[in-house]
């Protein structure tokens, strides 16, 4: 006996079952042809970029391979902030990038950069699946952008050629390579490094020439692009937790179906968990691989990071004019909550 012969009787069975395919393929038919053009700055192997694979099949398997995503990987259409103008010019459809980049647009995304601003992933997750996430996701129309979930990057650490960073003084005068993004070039100016804003592609040469000394990422990052090579030391600083955005073309969403929005904003959303929990997984197994190609690695201790944490109380200070006092209290008010559970 068949699933609607057992639900509902053999009379109705075929009947319910010819119109739920008839709503499928009529469903189906609101799909386009279409060509997705989706740039990501790192390789297909980083976490997000098995996020965006996931997504790639969802897609096509909900419009019956009638929407196509094309991946670009390891910035071959450019770094993140010249891929996310094309998409509000809507010469490109799809980017994912981190929230970093937001702030020079949106000045409330920088509450995510302000450092150790999380404790753990459980608070990176609450953040941006609730009402701070929502409201910075709300600003985006009006920069030309559609936000289809959040994902993650995770923490980063830092990484030089000179020493191992085992106390706040021991980042006393290193050349660090910080994202294009003025909270992060406060905290380290703060902590007393000399912040280098610098694209994404340009690093590792600088690294090899030692035109700076180090530079800050997640580890996973530091293992695929063989940072290793060019870098002795990584200290586990975790002094930034980075939340992913799977961004789109405003311009380009609203000329697609319904349907066709629902299914793309559906299998990001669909996809955020395996992506989260394979980018947690890399971390563990980016260390050991590290550690075998001969890279130090040291933890830096729970008195220490609170030191750096105090230290970078007059930035919490300095930044919560810029970021807006909603979406300040937004933060506050849900880690608040978290940490009292």
């Amino acid at each position: 006996m068949s699933f609607f012969q057992a639900l509902l009787g053999s009379r109705w069975a075929a009947p319910i079952a010819t119109a739920i395919l008839l709503a499928s393929g009529t469903a189906q038919a609101q799909f386009q042809e279409r060509t997705i053009r989706a740039s990501f700055t790192l390789t297909k192997e980083h976490a997000l970029g098995q996020g965006l694979l996931m997504v790639q099949q969802c897609v096509a398997q909900k419009s019956g391979g009638k929407m196509k995503i094309e991946p670009y990987w390891s910035a071959s259409l450019g770094p993140d902030a010249p891929a996310i103008q094309q998409l509000r010019s809507g010469t490109l459809d799809m980017v994912v990038s981190q929230t970093s980049f937001m702030t020079a647009m949106i000045p409330m995304a920088g509450v995510f950069d302000l450092p150790f601003l999380v404790a753990n992933e459980r608070e990176g997750d609450l953040l941006a699946d609730g009402k701070a996430g929502e409201l910075l996701s709300s600003k985006l129309a009006g920069v030309g952008l559609v936000n289809l979930a959040y994902w993650e990057t995770g923490f980063r650490h830092v990484t030089n050629s000179k020493r191992p960073i085992q106390k706040m003084e021991d980042l006393q005068g290193l050349k660090l390579r910080i994202l294009q993004n003025a909270v992060m070039v406060e905290a380290f100016k703060n902590l007393g490094s000399f912040a280098i804003p610098m694209p994404f592609p340009e690093l590792y040469s600088a690294l090899e020439t030692k035109a700076v000394d180090g530079q800050e990422n997640p580890v996973n990052i530091t293992e695929q692009t063989k940072f290793y090579e060019v870098q002795k030391y990584m200290s586990l600083t975790r002094h930034m937790y980075n939340i992913a955005m799977v961004l789109y073309s405003k311009r380009l969403f609203d000329q697609l179906a319904p349907v066709e929005q629902a299914a793309l904003r559906d299998c990001a959303v669909q996809t955020r968990e395996a992506q989260r929990r394979i980018s947690r997984q890399q971390v563990g197994e980016s260390i050991a691989r590290l550690k075998s190609h001969g890279m130090q690695i040291n933890e830096v201790s729970d008195a220490e990071l609170q030191r750096m944490r105090e230290k970078s109380a007059s930035l919490y200070a300095s930044q919560a004019p810029v970021i807006g006092e909603e979406m300040m209290n937004l933060v506050n008010d849900e880690l608040r909550r978290a940490r009292t559970r």
